[in-house]
Parts: structure tokens; C-alpha cells; sequence
């Protein structure tokens, strides 16, 4: 994308999307994906992002879904996914290295939260508080919320701790867990 020099620069609009909304948007979602998680530290592929959008269309049915779009001068610039943590706590996914990190402090801390599944900024758009803005939005209606990310995140690490959010996982751990609370 190209902008002229000393012109103003667009705003950046968010949309708070319910699932059948946000599967109109599978297509935007997936190329934000793919942008924002091909290179380092994910390495995601074309089968992740495949993997991504049919998750996508069974996560958008789960209770207390929502999503936040994000677009910059009509181009999609990211999203967030989120829903809320059911009980008992879930099996499988990453849901089983979250308990072994956290044990049965989780069924307090996490069940019943809005859990981040999601936050994906194309790289066009980082470095603007985009990713602060999508949490916010998407978060904002939560009494807590959660997310996790992996300990090669730097990057992320140190967004969400900017961000104010709690880490709850040692320095050593295999993931990393987030907590927003008031």
C-alpha cells in the first residue's frame, strides 16, 4: 500500500462481528492469517491457514463467540476471535499444556472467561496499536479474559505485558498464559 507523503493517514475501523457475520469475512480472515503468521515464530503454511478457516467455521458456533475485524483504508489490517472458556475445561488443542502449566487453578482462573483464540495484525498495519485496539474491543465486555501464545513470541510477549495483561506462566514454560481481569 502506498500513501503520499504529508497526507493524513486513514483510520483504521474495527467491527464487532457475531459468527454468521464473521464467516462472511472467512476470506479476509484467512489472508490476515496467513500474512501475519507465515513467517517467524509460527511458520505457518497453506494446510495451517486450510486448518484455520474449517476451525473457524465450527468456532463460530461455539457460546459467547465473537470477533473484531479490523480494515485499513478498505484493506483488512487483523482480527480477534474469542469465546467463552466452558466447563469443565476443555481436552485437547492446547488446552492440555494450559492445565499442566497451571494445574487445577485453571477451573478458577480461566473457565467461564472470554478466552483469545485469535489476534492476527497483517504486517502493513503493526507498530500502530492495532492489536491493543482489537483486544479492547473484543475484550471490553468481558469480566476477564485469557490467551496464550507461544514462549518464541517475543514480540507478543512483550505486547501483552505493555498491554497490562497478567502473565500467569513461568519463564520456563512450554506456553505462555495470559489473564485481563478489572
Amino acid at each position: 500500500m502506498v500513501r503520499r507523503q504529508g497526507l493524513p493517514r486513514p483510520a483504521v475501523n474495527l467491527e464487532r462481528l457475531t459468527g454468521q457475520e464473521t464467516l462472511a469475512h472467512v476470506p479476509h480472515l484467512v489472508k490476515i492469517y496467513r500474512a501475519a503468521f507465515g513467517g517467524p515464530p509460527w511458520h505457518e503454511d497453506e494446510h495451517a491457514a486450510d486448518a484455520f478457516a474449517e476451525r473457524l467455521r465450527t468456532d463460530t458456533r461455539r457460546p459467547g463467540f465473537a470477533a473484531v475485524l479490523a480494515g485499513d483504508d478498505g484493506e483488512p489490517a487483523g482480527f480477534g476471535t474469542a469465546w467463552r472458556t466452558p466447563a469443565p475445561f476443555p481436552t485437547g488443542r492446547a488446552y492440555d499444556l494450559v492445565r499442566a502449566e497451571l494445574g487445577d487453578a485453571v477451573e478458577s482462573l480461566l473457565v467461564g472467561a472470554l478466552e483469545v483464540d485469535e489476534l492476527a495484525v497483517s504486517p502493513h498495519a503493526r507498530g500502530q496499536g492495532l492489536a491493543g485496539r482489537i483486544l479492547d474491543l473484543l475484550c471490553g465486555r468481558a469480566d476477564s479474559c485469557w490467551l496464550l501464545t507461544s514462549p518464541r513470541a517475543a514480540d507478543a510477549i512483550r505486547l501483552y505485558e505493555r498491554l497490562g495483561w497478567r502473565r500467569l506462566t513461568g519463564p520456563d514454560a512450554d506456553i505462555v498464559v495470559f489473564l485481563r481481569s478489572p
